[in-house]
């Protein structure tokens, strides 16, 4: 085992979970209600924010229950890495969002430098309207707020991991929501 992948395994060892797995679906299914109740009858194009949005959206969107259009995007500022620098985008949606009803699905807000980024290009698109969707909301008054209108839950200011959240690009798929050890 290379040295990564056994920082990796010790940083699951000795992190705290935040967040058991029922508790993290039944958010989800909360979530689906909310956007069920807002966006049924819309002509709706899901855009997944990769790579963190993929397990978000893989369960959410098969709880919305009215016809939809799935995308994705991907612009990143962690890179696998623990802390953020500048933006880099890698992939646009690909369908014309011009008069959609957007919806942006991505794992955490935290900071929201780059949700805010990313809503500003899509403003740019002109949508008939974009809600966004984050799976977790960091605890702390740093950076921008962009507009989330649906949040599963909150976490604390700590790095965290799971359910597409990564940890030096592992972890996506911990059972449960973990922060690492103090």
């Amino acid at each position: 085992m290379d040295e990564l992948r056994e920082e990796v395994a010790r940083v699951m060892h000795t992190a705290d979970r935040l967040y058991a797995p029922q508790e993290v679906e039944q958010a989800f299914t909360r979530m689906a209600s909310e956007i069920n109740r807002d966006m049924a009858g819309r002509d709706v194009v899901a855009i997944c924010v990769m790579n963190g949005g993929l397990v978000v959206s893989g369960m959410l969107i098969p709880q919305l229950d009215f016809p939809l259009r799935v995308d994705y995007m991907h612009a990143s500022r962690y890179r696998e890495k623990t802390s953020g620098d500048e933006l880099h985008w890698k992939v646009n949606p690909s369908q014309p969002m011009a008069g959609k009803d957007l919806l942006l699905i991505d794992d955490i807000l935290d900071e929201g430098y780059t949700l805010a980024a990313i809503i500003d290009f899509l403003h740019s698109q002109s949508p008939a309207s974009i809600r966004s969707a984050v799976a977790f909301k960091k605890e702390h008054d740093r950076g921008v707020r962009p507009p989330v209108e649906y949040i599963g839950l909150t976490v604390p200011d700590r790095y965290v991991f799971g359910y597409g959240m990564d940890y030096k690009g592992y972890w996506r798929n911990a059972p449960g929501v973990f922060a690492v050890a103090d």
